[in-house]
């Protein structure tokens, strides 16, 4: 895993607001400028406190802080992480391999059906895996197949 994850101040606000409404606890915060959304990653166990009975958690917190929210559960796993950040897509393989250019990769095949679900609308459930990968994993890209 990469290390020194730098957290700014107004990321560590919204995992504060995050925490005191959902009850779960938060590893990281990513605002995501391009997309108008916050990613908040959160310590493994911790979705359902997180989502809260049918969303009401995730509802507070988007109404609280006026931005699309995608909340995702930490795994130490590299493979699992990027599995985590494409769910609900159901995933068959991840595999890391290290291109020619020396640019390293996640290739993850997902079912056909869910190959949608894997991408998002517009791209935005891949693009969040990327991020991930980027700041956690050192991975420059996420394909899917």
């Amino acid at each position: 895993m990469a290390s020194g994850v730098k957290i700014t101040n107004e990321e560590m606000q919204m995992m504060n607001i995050f925490e005191t409404t959902t009850g779960a606890h938060t590893k990281d915060c990513i605002i995501d400028q391009k997309l108008n959304r916050i990613i908040f990653i959160v310590k493994e166990g911790d979705m359902g406190l997180a989502l809260g009975r049918q969303g009401s958690n995730l509802k507070r917190v988007k109404e609280l802080l006026k931005k699309n929210i995608d909340v995702v559960e930490y795994a130490e796993i590299p493979e699992e992480l990027v599995k985590k950040a494409l769910a609900p897509a159901r995933i068959k393989t991840v595999s890391m391999t290290q291109r020619k250019d020396g640019r390293k990769v996640a290739i993850v095949t997902v079912d056909a059906k869910d190959r949608g679900v894997a991408i998002g609308k517009g791209g935005r459930n891949v693009e969040k895996a990327r991020i991930i990968a980027r700041r956690y994993l050192d991975i420059q890209d996420v394909i899917i197949t």
